[in-house]
């Protein structure tokens, strides 16, 4: 028998850990999402803001397309087109300063185009080789990731570890909404908020993860609610009103900054094209719900918005389609021209130092190439 089960031994009142750590309500989403555009407050926006938007969304399209058709020509392994969801990538790509992070999916490489990667740098892993093909320490910009939701836990580490060393910096980590399924999801938000992290998260959610819709993945009133769970505000807004997305987005990275701690954003968006290149939609969703989508386009949205205001007229408009031909142009050339790689670059990041089996593999490599004629 334990002290505690004798009779008339003290038993202390449990603490009331029931009792909310802090308010609900400041964190709740909005009842709709957010939006700029077609609203009064579209009259306060910079004109420079729309214009560099618009410049971006164009470009963003026509990339989408140009490396969708690099897939069938063989040049590209895959490609998740962001086709539809660009208003979110290029508010992604133009919300941070130089010194920040940004944490991609691998559907995300619009926004690390935006933010300043070379395009065809970008497509490097989906082409199919071994390394990201970038340095992210220089553009500031994480491997994309393929594995869902890993990238968070990393956004939260770095995050963390940057304000423990009392650098200015901000990780703005990007998800899909079937990203939110997994548990790492739940482990970053959850680290992120209990050490105050400076992490914005964003969720595009653009409908299916794959072929599963949102409403087989979570009961959740919306997943901008899930924020309430872990203390921290959610934001909901219309993903493909690129005004609003930046908006919110910029509230929330000034929010962090001013260690004010992480947020959670949830842009309601859709994916017009398939999962990749390798999907079949036809086989989940209907052809009338992606042209109801398609009237919700957030170019042609920003576009009207522009022209009300006189931002926008023919011949603009033409410039900016000009470019992005250009830029296609540019990236189709590039990546027609056959990458030179030594198969012996394998072993060289591995480990800061070779250890004595990775220099033993290397050498059986050497010498079966050399055999072989290739070196």
């Amino acid at each position: 028998m334990t002290v505690l089960e004798q009779p008339g031994a003290y038993r202390p009142t449990p603490p009331p850990a029931w009792r909310p750590r802090t308010d609900a309500a400041p964190l709740l989403p909005d009842p709709e999402p957010y939006r700029m555009l077609g609203t009064s407050a579209a009259a306060g926006l910079a004109p420079e803001l729309l214009t560099r938007l618009h410049r971006e969304l164009v470009h963003g399209r026509r990339y989408n397309t140009q490396a969708t058709a690099l897939t069938r020509q063989g040049r590209l392994a895959v490609y998740p087109s962001s086709t539809g969801q660009e208003a979110c990538q290029v508010a992604a790509g133009l919300v941070l300063e130089e010194r920040d992070w940004l944490f991609p999916s691998y559907r995300d490489t619009l926004a690390t185009v935006v933010r300043g990667l070379d395009p065809v740098r970008a497509l490097t892993l989906l082409r199919g080789d071994w390394h990201s093909g970038y340095d992210p320490r220089e553009h500031r910009i994480a491997p994309l990731s393929t594995p869902l939701a890993t990238q968070l836990p990393h956004a939260v580490g770095l995050a963390h570890a940057a304000r423990l060393k009392g650098d200015d910096v901000v990780a703005l980590a990007l998800v899909g909404d079937g990203g939110t399924s997994e548990g790492d999801f739940h482990e970053a938000l959850n680290f992120a908020a209990v050490w105050q992290a400076p992490v914005v998260f964003l969720i595009q959610n653009n409908g299916f993860a794959i072929s599963v819709p949102l409403a087989k993945q979570t009961a959740a009133p919306s997943l901008a609610h899930k924020a309430v769970g872990y203390g921290m505000p959610g934001r909901l807004v219309d993903g493909n009103d690129a005004a609003a997305v930046h908006q919110v987005l910029g509230e929330a990275v000034r929010r962090a900054r001013r260690g004010g701690g992480p947020t959670l954003v949830e842009a309601v968006t859709y994916r017009v094209e398939a999962h990749t290149n390798a999907d079949d939609a036809t086989r989940y969703r209907s052809d009338a719900e992606v042209e109801a989508w398609r009237e919700h386009d957030p170019i042609v949205l920003l576009e009207a918005a522009m022209r009300d205001r006189g931002l926008l007229d023919d011949d603009g408009l033409q410039a900016v389609r000009d470019s992005a031909e250009r830029l296609a142009a540019d990236l189709r050339t590039r990546m027609h021209q056959d990458p030179v790689l030594d198969p012996l670059e394998l072993f060289e990041h591995v480990y800061a130092e070779k250890t004595g089996q990775l220099r033993e593999q290397a050498a059986q490599l050497r010498a079966e190439l050399d055999a072989e004629g290739e070196r």
